[in-house]
């Protein structure tokens, strides 16, 4: 799904501002996001290089005689989500990583946030605050947790599809810089398997399986 949206190529306002109506016009007329944020809003972001995760979070997501299969440990660090390669790519490519000024969420859906706020977690952003960038948060959820994210997903045009023994989902939409004139590309994607969630909001800079490399590294 891809709509063209008039907004400013900047990750401090407009750009995010304008991914959120896009996301929300995929649902309903009445679907409405009140998270458009800037990427200097969210108290979350982190401000070290390698992201620390949450307290809930330090032991084992679920205990040894109840996980499942698709079931995952919090990652340690950003570094620990990635393959080496796509580390590589992004070091050299989008640095750095967890710029204290990128505060963007790693979604703009409501319910979605409001999960993403309240599960243990692991915060990685790319980029500095300008007109491109990645945020991205692992997250340890429950069964009603992810079902709610799944259906906030489903419910606002979000192409949802079997992938990596989960649910991957994606929206994008592409806009013009009323300054410049330049093409600005933005959206989301997330994936969903077992107790794990993989949150990814993007302006600009979306490498080809990113999302798919982070399932592949923290599931194993």
């Amino acid at each position: 799904m891809s709509r063209t949206v008039s907004t400013r190529a900047v990750l401090v306002g407009t750009v995010l501002l304008a991914l959120s109506g896009v996301l929300a016009s995929c649902a309903s007329d009445d679907a409405t996001d009140s998270t458009s944020a800037s990427v200097s809003e969210s108290s979350s972001a982190s401000g070290t290089a390698s992201a620390t995760p949450t307290d809930s979070a330090s032991a084992p997501a679920t205990d040894s005689t109840t996980s499942g299969v698709d079931d995952i440990t919090l990652p340690g660090s950003c570094e620990a989500i990635y393959s080496s390669t796509m580390l590589q790519t992004l070091q050299s490519t989008t640095p750095p990583l967890n710029d204290p000024d990128v505060t963007v969420t790693s979604t703009k859906l409501v319910p979605a946030l409001e999960v993403l706020d309240a599960a243990p977690n692991v915060r990685c952003t790319w980029g500095e605050a300008g007109h491109s960038g990645i945020a991205t948060t692992v997250a340890v959820v429950d069964s009603e947790q992810s079902a709610t994210v799944l259906s906030a997903l489903e419910s606002n045009g979000f192409d949802c599809h079997d992938s990596d023994g989960g649910t991957l989902c994606t929206a994008d939409s592409t806009g013009v810089d009323i300054d410049s004139g330049d093409i600005v590309s933005q959206g989301e994607s997330h994936f969903l398997r077992g107790n794990g969630w993989v949150a990814t909001t993007w302006i600009t800079v979306n490498p080809d399986g990113y999302t798919q490399d982070i399932a592949a590294t923290v599931w194993g």
